[in-house]
């Protein structure tokens, strides 16, 4: 998983497993769709008559803007072009205007070729980044480049290329979004006070301190993405969802996963399933209680929900009080562009590579998930850090997408089939722990969280989920992407939800009937949650407990590995 800004691309949606694919096999695969690249030149070749009305509009509207009498432009909202000298300059306009018709050309040509479904993702997907790529504002003609320069007397300059060489020179190697030591892991961000009182080889468990006299019963233990560092659900004070449920009277558990290296290779689905029975045991030894609620992420939602289908085949899934999933995709069919890109040849090379390995490196996958974005995570950056040679602003969403994790072979095999098969939507067709999987037998209540701006999990995917689980759920869509979607705390005047009483097959026709809600919907989770929590009870003097200590304070040392 990784950051999101809300921008012109933020309505791009991507595939969680697309990403895993990119992650082995690197993002230049996506940038050369060679044999689509093939079949839409074939497309527009037996078009003439198309390809050449495409050519003379555009030889016509170059005309217009030699001219000045254009009426070609930037979108308003579009950052590149905001400078004045965009606008003022006559050459600084007609650059502007000749891209974005020429751009315009290009996106129109992808449409003319009528390709299926698959092809036209992937042509779209490269013609997009090459026009990206080619924007004025990317090149020294940038009037803040030349700005800075003159304010700096050139120290920019220099300031610049020392920036440009550092990132080529180690992975990922796209412009640094963020400084460094820009926050401290346990002060800045992850500082919500608790204690480790689990650590097996696989996770740690923290338990947070109750912050309120009284706390429900039902312990919540939140499940956070294998990709990239739990503290996304606990960022910063203030922006911490574990902070706010904590304050709402909920005694929180929160797992954190070990970096893996290549010894720990063979490590797969089954292995974090049984990890979060065990965190599962543990919450109910210490808050003495039978049953767990659980909150999950992303690619941890995908491993709950199967844990849930094991437990439903068990007979045991009584122990699990409700499920909150946040942003996560369980049917794959058509979720972004990762059916289009994911064919059985490059999941084979994709698995083969993390194999050799021993793990998916998180820094790579940080820099595919950066060119999923490119005007917004590559060429803004590339802007700001090399053309004017100012440092990036600290920004904690930011910094924890840097703060990057491996992927066990094993589980991104197993994620990787997953999606090929589109297995968690076909009764027995995956397993969980030796147990066949089916997801209808799951009767739990659920909380189901999307971004509509979700650029890696579409929100119609997300939404699916609702019909697949056999429980009632209840689905709010926030107005914020991927990332933005889930640290989404009150007091933020922009922010708002839709929600709807009823769950219809067709996620339109749910849009259709949502009524929209101003603010953050996490009170409105902190409110469903705490109706299936149980009584109040009073707060634990004490972390731990009944044989299971506190070990060391939060965060904890995994999340320190690197």
């Amino acid at each position: 998983m990784a950051a999101d800004q809300d921008g012109p691309d933020a309505d791009v949606a991507t595939g969680l497993d697309m990403l895993l694919t990119d992650g082995a096999l690197g993002p230049l695969r996506r940038m050369l769709p060679a044999a689509a690249g093939l079949r839409w030149a074939a497309s527009l070749a037996a078009r003439p008559v198309t390809l050449t009305r495409r050519g003379v509009g555009l030889g016509v509207e170059l005309a217009k803007i030699g001219a000045g009498v254009s009426e070609v432009g930037p979108h308003p909202k579009d950052k590149r072009y905001t400078d004045p000298a965009w606008t003022d300059n006559p050459l600084l306009r007609r650059l502007v205007q000749a891209h974005i018709a020429a751009g315009g050309t290009a996106t129109d040509l992808v449409e003319d070729a009528e390709l299926d479904w698959a092809d036209h993702e992937r042509v779209q997907f490269a013609v997009g980044n090459i026009v990206d790529a080619l924007a004025p504002s990317n090149t020294l003609l940038n009037p803040l480049a030349w700005k800075a320069a003159r304010d700096t007397r050139g120290a920019s300059v220099v300031r610049g290329v020392r920036r440009l060489v550092n990132d080529l020179s180690t992975a990922p190697r796209v412009p640094s979004m963020v400084e460094p030591d820009a926050f401290t892991v346990g002060t800045d961000v992850a500082a919500t006070p608790g204690a480790v009182v689990l650590r097996t080889p696989v996770f740690e468990l923290i338990q947070y301190l109750p912050q309120t006299d009284r706390v429900r019963e039902v312990p919540l233990l939140v499940v956070p993405p294998t990709i990239n560092k739990y503290y996304v659900a606990d960022l910063a004070p203030g922006r911490s969802i574990v902070e706010n449920l904590v304050r709402a009277g909920q005694q929180v558990f929160l797992m954190s996963w070990r970096n893996p290296t290549a010894e720990h290779a063979g490590w797969n689905l089954d292995t974090y399933g049984r990890a979060i029975l065990e965190a599962m045991d543990a919450c109910e030894t210490i808050t003495r209680r039978p049953r767990t609620a659980l909150m999950a992420f992303c690619s941890g939602g995908m491993i709950t929900s199967m844990l849930l289908g094991h437990l439903a085949a068990t007979g045991a899934q009584e122990r699990v009080a409700s499920v909150t999933f946040a942003v996560t995709v369980l049917d794959q069919e058509k979720a972004g562009t990762t059916g289009a890109l994911l064919d059985p040849e490059t999941a084979r090379a994709a698995v083969a590579a993390s194999q050799r390995q021993g793990y998916l490196d998180g820094r790579t996958l940080a820099e595919v998930f950066a060119w999923l974005r490119p005007n917004d995570l590559i060429w803004s950056y590339w802007v700001n850090n090399y053309l004017t040679g100012r440092a990036p602003k600290a920004f904690d969403i930011l910094f924890w997408n840097a703060d990057t994790t491996r992927m066990t072979a094993g589980l991104h095999r197993d994620f990787i089939d997953i999606a090929m098969s589109n297995a968690l939507v076909t009764p027995g067709a995956a397993t969980m722990l030796g147990t066949p999987v089916d997801l209808s037998k799951v009767d739990r209540d659920t909380y189901v969280i999307a971004g509509i701006a979700d650029h890696l999990c579409a929100w119609q995917s997300c939404y699916r989920t609702t019909q697949l689980l056999g429980g009632t759920s209840r689905f709010v869509l926030s107005t914020s992407g991927h990332i933005a979607s889930m640290v989404n705390p009150p007091g933020n005047p922009k922010a708002s939800f839709r929600v709807a009483t009823d769950t219809p097959a067709d996620a339109e026709a749910w849009l259709a009937a949502a009524d929209t809600e101003k603010g953050s919907w996490w009170p409105d989770h902190a409110a469903w949650l705490a109706a299936r929590s149980g009584p109040e009870c009073d707060a634990p003097a004490e972390l731990g407990g009944r044989g299971m200590p506190a070990i060391v304070p939060a965060p904890g040392d995994y999340i320190l590995e690197t």
